[in-house]
């Protein structure tokens, strides 16, 4: 089940990786955007404004334990490429207590401060206790969470794109199925759509156990791995929780979106979020490419095939940037079609939706080279240049939100993504340049030696 990316043409093994990424990371939206459609059509636009209205918060909280996960897989894709077994074995058990510890602390504090948070964040009255019900019980689904993205990212991590997208599909099936029998037939409102995403993830998580232990002895952690010296940890923390904090870093600009958005009605509550969905399911495959260069630019890395290494990483740029021009032009001319599907016939939340739409189509080329960019950094180690470069999203995310919001309105909060994109990629840029001049020179080093 395991593979390696160190060999084949790069390009082609980046896309053969990163298609069932791709096909499963539309399936988790698919499950995240199922309780948003079964909510709209069922219980009606304020309920919709409750499950969508906490998105930010939830990305700042459950984002944080699924970059945790994603940074601590990064070590063990090195230690596969490298063909160290033992170090893949050790570099699990490290990452399953490091990811379990931090996950039961964010729960602990998160789950006793929600209602303030909710709160500080203006959220409209209309809305708060719904909203409140739904993602408390998201927050307690948070291990089943933990669980499932790490197993998958360590699945990934020995080279097996595939095996987690058969538990998405299923967990997506099973969330839509529980949506509309907890909701239409139990009447259990929004709860009943928190419920049933944390019964899919429990699902996805429990059913990867077996098939670790059948198909993965590379992943089989025995009695001594679980013996974790300090240098273990450490190696794994310097990178797994920065990852995270990247995450939450994003979230936050996020969350100042959010503060702004709350005081313009529930209907542009509304509005935004479908468009913000609409906009997540289309990079999906950007991010799933970004994914592929992690586990591909981490596996060469740690085998030290640098030639293919810097070949990989500029057919990944391309290849990305061909993408999200092709789907700004889709934003651009059918966002307001696309729009209706969720909002029925409301015209005024369709012409908004399709206003950030069109403004995200527009600048969509830079969130693909910012996946391609930071994925590829991160794959290599280096976590400071990510963290900087979400610092700077959140600076550029506040200052539409508090600044162009005063003077432009909804339009001026759309800008918020396209600003944050800009801004992160300047030094994501000048850092990738750098290190694929240092690739080139550690590659010519290693022809010098033969």
């Amino acid at each position: 089940m395991t593979k390696n990316l160190t060999t084949g043409k790069p390009g082609l093994v980046i896309l053969a990786f990163a298609v069932p990424l791709v096909i499963g990371n539309i399936f988790q939206q698919l499950y995240n955007m199922a309780d948003a459609f079964v909510v709209s059509r069922e219980i009606g636009i304020e309920a919709l404004a409750a499950v969508t209205g906490t998105g930010s918060l939830q990305f700042l909280i459950l984002g944080f334990i699924m970059g945790t996960t994603a940074g601590a897989s990064i070590i063990t894709a090195q230690r596969f490429g490298a063909a160290d077994e033992a170090g893949v074995r050790k570099s699990f058990a490290a990452s399953l207590v490091l990811c379990l510890l931090v996950t039961l602390v964010i729960m602990a504090v998160s789950i006793s401060t929600l209602k303030p948070l909710l709160r500080l964040l203006k959220t409209p009255k209309e809305i708060f206790e719904d909203a409140y019900s739904y993602f408390v019980v998201l927050l307690w689904g948070m291990p089943a969470l933990m669980l499932f993205n790490l197993f998958s990212n360590m699945m990934r991590a020995v080279g097996d794109s595939k095996t987690p997208l058969y538990f998405l599909i299923a967990a997506c099936v099973i969330n839509i199925i529980l949506d509309y029998v907890f909701i239409l037939f139990f009447h259990s409102g929004v709860i009943g759509a928190g419920i049933a995403t944390v019964i899919a993830q429990l699902f996805s998580a429990l059913a990867c156990i077996p098939l670790i232990i059948k198909k993965f002895p590379v992943l089989h952690i025995r009695r001594k791995d679980l013996k974790i010296e300090a240098q273990e940890a450490w190696t794994h923390i310097k990178i797994a929780l920065p990852v995270g904090f990247q995450w939450s870093i994003i979230a936050i600009g996020t969350i100042t979106v959010t503060f702004s958005l709350n005081g313009l009605g529930y209907e542009a509550v509304a509005a935004f979020n479908i468009g913000q969905r609409i906009d997540q399911f289309a990079g999906m495959p950007l991010n799933s490419y970004g994914q592929a260069m992690t586990t591909f630019a981490a596996q060469n890395f740690g085998a030290r095939k640098f030639a293919r290494l810097r070949t990989g990483a500029l057919q990944g740029a391309i290849i990305a940037a061909a993408f999200s021009i092709v789907m700004g032009g889709v934003f651009v001319l059918f966002g307001g079609k696309i729009a209706a599907i969720f909002l029925k016939d409301n015209h005024g939340a369709i012409e908004l939706t399709h206003r950030y739409l069109q403004v995200i189509g527009c600048f969509f080329v830079f969130l693909a080279l910012l996946y391609t960019f930071r994925q590829t950094i991160q794959g290599l180690g280096n976590a400071v240049v990510p963290t900087i470069s979400g610092i700077i999203e959140l600076l550029m995310r506040s200052f539409a939100a508090l600044v162009l919001t005063r003077f432009f309105g909804y339009t001026g909060l759309c800008y918020a993504s396209p600003l944050a994109w800009i801004g992160c990629l300047i030094p994501l840029t000048i850092a990738m340049i750098l290190l694929l001049k240092k690739i080139r020179r550690q590659e010519l080093s290693q022809k010098s030696v033969f």
